[in-house]
């Protein structure tokens, strides 16, 4: 069972979505459609996939048409193949096809996502500590929904936004005068509940970090003997993240040298889509 966004989230997101694609009503449904003509429709995967979107999908559903019924197959998290169906929707037809559009763009990006991280966290060796986790650069407003989809996929989540922790990147060292700089003045602000995450470019800043008392260094764009000889340089000190340039061929090469975390951008912002469609049932 994995734990999802606030339902305000999905209220907040569903109601935008069908503003903007039944906000002048469906003229092609009243024109076709008996207003009062029973319908079903089964929403199947047309290829292998980690489903993720129910609630998402039930929103849409009930705010176009409380009287909907869903019959439900798979929960979030589920992997399906072609042709398996994770639900059915059944009531009257005009409602059914008004959602339509908004429950599969939904339901299609979010299992990309999970399906995406699915597949970088199959590649980590057995027994491994190492973690996969998100980044910031989420869909605008889909943040919420598309870092759950992550962890039905096995995923682990990153800091949630510019308050959620204190991470020091290339350009608050440029502007904070160097990394040292930066480090000490996070230290002197922050609760000392907090980590602080450090952002290092090459090796002779990673030293920098870590003498100035870094918890966490973020190893950006390093390659694969770096990141080793970085592995060697913090023995232990701090914890060691990866980002930029990560592929699924690298990680297991990156887990067995010994990162704890690596975050990858791409679980969001390159997902793309799964192949899901609503196939009407006579």
């Amino acid at each position: 069972m994995h734990l999802g966004p606030g339902r305000g989230v999905i209220e907040r997101a569903v109601r935008l979505a069908l503003d903007e694609d039944l906000g002048r009503g469906d003229v092609t449904t009243a024109a076709c459609v008996p207003a009062d003509a029973p319908g079903a429709a089964a929403l199947r995967a047309r290829e292998p996939l980690v489903f993720c979107g129910l609630e998402v999908v039930r929103e849409v559903f009930a705010q176009i048409d409380p009287a909907l019924e869903l019959r439900v197959g798979a929960t979030d998290g589920a992997p399906l193949d072609a042709g398996e169906a994770a639900l059915t929707v059944h009531g009257r037809a005009a409602s059914i096809l008004q959602g339509e559009r908004v429950a599969l763009n939904f339901v299609q990006r979010l299992s990309a996502v999970a399906t995406l991280t699915r597949d970088f966290v199959a590649c980590l060796p057995a027994g491994t500590r190492t973690r996969i986790t998100d980044t910031r650069k989420t869909t605008p407003g889909l943040r919420a929904l598309e870092r759950h989809a992550v962890r039905c996929g096995g995923g682990h989540n990153h800091r949630y936004d510019l308050g959620s922790a204190v991470l020091i990147k290339d350009n608050h060292v440029a502007a904070a005068g160097g990394v040292a700089e930066a480090i000490r003045s996070a230290r002197a602000f922050a609760p000392h509940t907090s980590r602080i995450t450090c952002e290092v470019d090459t090796l002779l800043q990673l030293g920098q970090a870590l003498e100035a008392g870094a918890d966490v260094v973020l190893l950006d764009n390093f390659d694969d003997a770096s990141v080793a000889e970085a592995v060697k340089q913090v023995a232990g000190r701090a914890l060691v993240e990866v980002s930029g340039g990560i592929t699924l061929e690298r990680i297991e090469l990156l887990a067995r040298a010994g990162v704890d975390v690596i975050s990858v951008g791409a679980l969001t912002h390159s997902a793309g889509s799964m192949d899901l469609g609503l196939d009407w049932i006579e």
